[in-house]
């Protein structure tokens, strides 16, 4: 399980993640939504020790994340950060290579290629391997960088804004896949996302932040109520039953 205990953030004068307590891990998808600046990449950065705490605690599996070694937090959590982007010139194959450093310190075993080939053919990739990330759509590359983490082979999946600059049909396919993760594969997947309607479809459990702290814990429907999501988010949201799930209307 991930705790946060009182997990705090500053940067100067301004407080970015405020107090925290929570834990994530028990169900298959946890949502994290709400306005921008809220902290929510902030806490990933906390969890995966890209950052450092000011004040509070951040464990995993009873392990202060400060104490652990880095190959074995990497063995642990994979965290997908939304500014992923890759500079040298790779193929699908070889990014998702990547993904198994942690275990293979650059020297890749039998099991190691089998990881990567079982991630190659979860996402759909096998015709895409030897194929430059920078040849590929939007939806592509962001199912390479998920087959990376996916050959890490981790208990905890942290991915962050996952769904930018993708259009529908390649969001969805990827909200599909991320459940699929949980469900098939019994991964802990925390994700942070902008659009509330996606969070609302796939996952057990959202969470709302606003201004560094968690304004809302709780499951879908709980959540999506016109009055939780005006505190969330500061402006009006209509809440519709559509086809027994509700939706959140919030253009007009």
């Amino acid at each position: 399980m991930i705790v946060l205990e009182g997990a705090t953030k500053r940067y100067g004068g301004s407080t970015v993640l405020d107090d925290v307590t929570t834990s994530f891990g028990e169900e298959g998808v946890v949502s994290l939504i709400g306005p921008n600046g809220a902290g929510k990449s902030t806490l990933f950065g906390l969890v995966g020790r890209l950052i450092a705490p000011d004040a509070g605690s951040v464990s995993v599996d009873g392990q202060d994340v400060r104490m652990a070694s880095p190959g074995e937090l990497a063995r642990t959590i994979a965290v997908l950060r939304q500014d992923n982007h890759i500079a040298a010139r790779l193929t699908v194959e070889d990014l998702v290579e990547f993904g198994r450093f942690p275990h293979s310190r650059g020297r890749l075993t039998s099991v190691d290629r089998d990881k990567i080939e079982e991630a190659l053919a979860y996402l759909s990739l096998g015709d895409l391997r030897t194929r430059f990330l920078d040849e590929l759509s939007g939806g592509q590359r962001q199912r390479a960088f998920i087959a990376m983490v996916l050959a890490q082979d981790t208990k905890y999946v942290l991915l962050d804004e996952p769904l930018n600059n993708l259009d529908l049909k390649h969001m969805t396919e990827i909200m599909r896949l991320i459940r699929r993760m949980a469900d098939e594969l019994g991964k802990r997947v925390v994700i942070v996302l902008h659009d509330i309607n996606f969070a609302s479809t796939y996952s057990d459990r959202i969470v709302a932040m606003r201004d560094g702290r968690i304004v809302a814990d709780a499951s879908r429907d709980a959540i999506m109520r016109p009055e939780v999501l005006r505190e969330v988010y500061d402006t009006e949201v209509e809440v519709r039953e559509i086809d027994g799930k509700p939706v959140a209307l919030y253009y007009s």
